[in-house]
């Protein structure tokens, strides 16, 4: 796909799946806009990179939907300067938008082979502030914490407990919660204690 057609793909996907369903953050549709999608897909589905739709890519995983990368990245409520918590890396593409809003990124990913080639991808990028790390995203990243916001990126059954005791205060949580088929898109705001 060469550069021209991929900034019209990203300028459409903007305006229609993002925009055309609600999405209002200027700095969320800037920065949709500027993130390359084609460079986080696998080669057999570059044609399919713009589409409303999530992806398959390696380890039986997935590269979300634009809009649901948008509408948790929107929840957030980021602004420059930030300390982001992302659990599932994936392929790295939420942690570019992340990233490109001036945030400073801690991507969680289980699989060794995904975080290793989210690595590439984001160096491929070369902007933002992030840095991938293997281990169970469940736990968060208690090292590093307090976060100004964290962001699931596959749903699960409940809020994992660690997360929220892992959010600064005022800090926003963003979860797919539920089973597969039904789910529901959780906001968690810590407020003190």
């Amino acid at each position: 796909m060469n550069s021209d057609r991929a900034a019209q793909l990203r300028a459409d996907m903007v305006e229609r799946q993002l925009r055309g369903r609600g999405i209002r953050d200027e700095n969320v549709l800037a920065v949709m806009a500027q993130v390359p999608r084609e460079l986080f897909v696998p080669a057999e589905t570059l044609s399919r990179a713009y589409l409303d739709g999530a992806l398959q890519i390696a380890a039986g995983q997935t590269i979300s939907q634009p809009y649901m990368v948008a509408q948790m990245t929107e929840l957030l409520e980021l602004r420059p300067g930030m300390r982001v918590l992302e659990v599932g890396t994936g392929s790295g593409y939420g942690a570019a938008v992340l990233a490109g809003l001036g945030t400073s990124v801690i991507s969680v990913e289980r699989h060794p082979e995904l975080a290793e080639a989210a690595r590439s991808h984001l160096a491929s990028l070369g902007w933002g502030d992030v840095r991938v790390v293997v281990g169970d995203g469940s736990l968060g990243w208690p090292a590093d914490a307090p976060f100004d916001g964290i962001v699931v990126t596959a749903a699960a059954p409940r809020i994992p407990a660690a997360l929220p005791a892992q959010l600064a205060d005022g800090g926003r949580l963003v979860v797919p919660v539920g089973m597969r088929g039904r789910q529901e898109l959780m906001l968690v705001v810590r407020r003190g204690d």
